[in-house]
């Protein structure tokens, strides 16, 4: 089971409603770059994902980096599917990624990806969203995930 050995989605004790979005391994990506992330499904059944930015995640203006707004949207389209939709979120793929900056990150608030499914088919998700705090826009967003079959170990793979 790809996920259960590799992620910990149980609830956060901090955040009542919310649950964990993290890699138990925390020298990956996710944790390294983008710290402590945590996901809920929204009474309007659209899925949300927050981070915490730190000093680290500020730019030479004293604004969230457009590289870690980039990455909140990457990781919320497989939040996504593992909330609102059918697929295994971990060996899935982005295939296209459009993002609409419409304001500055603020590094001393919560920022969130809010997300709906448009469609989803045997094999793509369809995914669009908004990245906010609060009532302040940060960017819009549309993206497409291929979901992908787990590798197994004996595969080799491409060279």
């Amino acid at each position: 089971m790809f996920a259960k050995d590799v992620f910990e989605h149980g609830p956060d004790p901090d955040n009542p409603g919310w649950n964990h979005w993290n890699l138990k391994d925390e020298t990956l990506f996710n944790g390294a770059v983008m710290g402590r992330l945590i996901t809920r499904v929204d009474d309007d059944g659209k899925a949300r994902l927050r981070m915490f930015p730190e000093r680290r995640h500020e730019n030479l203006q004293g604004i969230i980096h457009g590289a870690v707004t980039l990455s909140l949207i990457d990781i919320a389209l497989f939040t996504t599917m593992h909330n609102l939709g059918s697929g295994n979120a971990g060996p899935s793929v982005t295939l296209e990624l459009s993002t609409q900056f419409v304001g500055g990150g603020q590094p001393d608030r919560p920022l969130d990806a809010v997300t709906e499914i448009v469609q989803e088919t045997g094999k793509l998700v369809f995914v669009r969203g908004l990245v906010e705090q609060g009532e302040h826009r940060v960017a819009s967003f549309s993206g497409i995930v291929r979901k992908m079959q787990p590798r197994s170990d004996s595969v080799a793979a491409p060279l």
